[in-house]
């Protein structure tokens, strides 16, 4: 098995098992962190270990190699075509230090669920930033553009949360963040990847830039236990 394959299942039993909830074969990541979650196999045990864990009207979002069919028990919240994407050309292009960057942490987290709420990178949670590095641009004090590290496997970390409030858009700050997280990956010796909308073409544009290279399609969904 690839590092990457079944990503989130393999996160949550390497680098990042200190975060994961478990009941027979799904885990989760404790949901004030995020609500991604994963089962060793997408068979009608993993569903059921996954009902276990989350509970009658949990949800948990997880990353398919198919789309998601229909299950009894279960209702289909939100789902998308997703693009795995990895950088393994030597890291990122250097870039002048044109814009100022911020260390965001938990005095920061507030601003940042309230930046991603209204941008939509993905789940985030009043935790997310315990994951890694975050980084942000601010104007005139207020938050507006961040950009993170997610999901960690050996040899791996996902360049995550990458989003920028809609006024302040075309302005580069998107590609100064993400040099600057990949470049902090590189240095510990390891490979940027992310995961990335399939519609999203002007975010696809953007890492292609940067060196990302598409590694394997996936799906999306955010299920709820009925």
């Amino acid at each position: 098995m690839h590092a990457l394959d079944n990503v989130i299942w393999q996160a949550l039993t390497t680098r990042q098992a200190h975060f994961a909830d478990t009941f027979g074969q799904a885990r989760r990541f404790v949901p004030d962190v995020t609500s991604l979650s994963a089962f060793a196999e997408a068979t009608a045990e993993g569903y059921e270990s996954l009902a276990g864990l989350v509970g009658v009207g949990g949800t948990a979002a997880v990353f398919l190699d198919a789309p998601y069919e229909a299950r009894a028990g279960w209702n289909l919240i939100a789902g998308a075509p997703l693009l795995e994407m990895v950088c393994e050309n030597g890291g990122p292009p250097q870039q002048s230090a044109s814009h100022a960057i911020t260390e965001l942490g938990p005095q920061d987290s507030r601003e940042m669920i309230e930046l991603t709420t209204l941008t939509k990178p993905g789940p985030f949670g009043s935790r997310t930033h315990e994951l890694g590095n975050y980084v942000g641009i601010r104007c005139d004090g207020k938050l507006v553009a961040m950009a993170g590290e997610r999901l960690k496997v050996p040899g791996y970390t996902e360049v995550s949360a990458v989003c920028t409030r809609p006024e302040h858009t075309g302005k580069g700050y998107a590609q100064v963040l993400m040099v600057e997280i990949m470049r902090r990956i590189g240095e510990r010796g390891e490979i940027p990847m992310l995961h990335v909308r399939q519609d999203n073409l002007r975010a696809i544009a953007l890492y292609e830039r940067l060196g990302f290279r598409t590694r394997v399609g996936l799906h999306f969904a955010v299920l709820r236990r009925i």
